[in-house]
């Protein structure tokens, strides 16, 4: 019996490359929009490659022929202004909903949002990721239509939080950007994958759902950075709170000092304003019933990134 078409976008990405491996594992013949056609073993398996690109109306056509299911995981995390990330994630999430809308009309689409969506006002990337999801509702409507807000993420391969590991094996004190009692829900790339996975088997309903591990309540800052800390083999750590000033000091000068050196940063002040957001908690209605359990908590999440870090000499 023939499997289920999943035409999935950003599946050279970070969070994608494990939503390609876990969707197969669901069940799906996974088909992917491609630049450049990987090797296989990116993977693990063998997916349908649909060369092109988010800009390339015709290559979305293409993806969306016979699916059952669209995942678009594609986004810009960091863009050199507002216009640029508004570009990838709202305007390129229109795009593959209007060619799911024209070519496939009974099939369905996840969205992969971000939980700063919640919080437009604090950020560019925050806020385009919000149109995003406006601009997808507004061309599917609600019967079609899944949205995933995952808080962050962090596993093998991703090398946006590998500052922060190599911040707590090195830093003589490290710091604490969000307070005392800022809460942060967070989770690892392969939990992600396999909770994107299962609800892209399911009939869309127009829900808007949170990701987590099983503290959907979060983590304060202390115990995250203490957790990077012993997962590079560093016991007592000391820290130190940054005053709110500070952090977005720091976020502009970052932003500023990447430009001048022709580098995207992905430290800029809206970034800073959203490491000072103190509730990315979910409640219990923000989560989705009966998704796999996570395999992993935040001391073993570390462990095993970690791991990977260095046996790929990242770290």
């Amino acid at each position: 019996m023939a499997r289920p078409v999943a035409a999935l976008t950003g599946a050279t990405g970070f969070l994608g490359r494990w939503a390609a491996a876990a969707l197969h594992d669901q069940g799906f013949q996974v088909r992917v929009l491609c630049r450049r056609a990987p090797a296989p073993e990116d993977w693990g398996f063998e997916p349908q490659v649909e060369p092109g690109s988010l800009e390339d109306e015709a290559s979305l056509v293409r993806l969306v022929d016979g699916a059952q299911v669209l995942v678009h995981a594609a986004g810009a995390i960091k863009a050199r202004d507002r216009a640029g990330f508004f570009r990838v994630n709202a305007e390129g999430a229109r795009r593959l909903a209007q060619a799911l809308e024209e070519q496939a009309p009974g099939a369905r689409m996840l969205l992969v949002s971000s939980l700063s969506a919640r919080e437009p006002h604090l950020s560019d990337y925050a806020a385009s990721k919000a149109a995003g999801e406006a601009a997808v509702r507004k061309v599917l409507g609600e019967r079609r239509l899944t949205v995933v807000r995952p808080p962050a993420i962090y596993g093998p391969g991703d090398r946006e939080t590998l500052a922060v590991f190599r911040a707590a094996g090195r830093v003589p004190v490290l710091p604490l950007p969000g307070g005392e009692h800022a809460r942060l829900a967070m989770i690892h790339v392969a939990d992600a994958a396999a909770q994107i996975a299962a609800l892209a088997s399911r009939p869309a309903e127009g829900a808007v759902y949170g990701l987590s591990d099983a503290r959907p309540e979060g983590y304060g800052w202390r115990e995250v950075m203490g957790q990077a800390a012993a997962a590079v083999g560093r016991a007592r750590p000391r820290f130190v709170p940054l005053p709110r000033p500070a952090v977005l000091g720091v976020g502009a000068a970052a932003g500023v000092l990447g430009r001048a050196g022709g580098r995207v940063p992905i430290l800029t002040p809206g970034k800073a304003r959203e490491m000072l957001h103190p509730d990315w908690s979910l409640s219990e209605s923000e989560r989705a019933p009966d998704l796999p359990a996570p395999r992993f908590d935040l001391a073993a999440g570390f462990a095993d990134t970690v791991a990977w870090y260095r046996r790929r000499g990242w770290l």
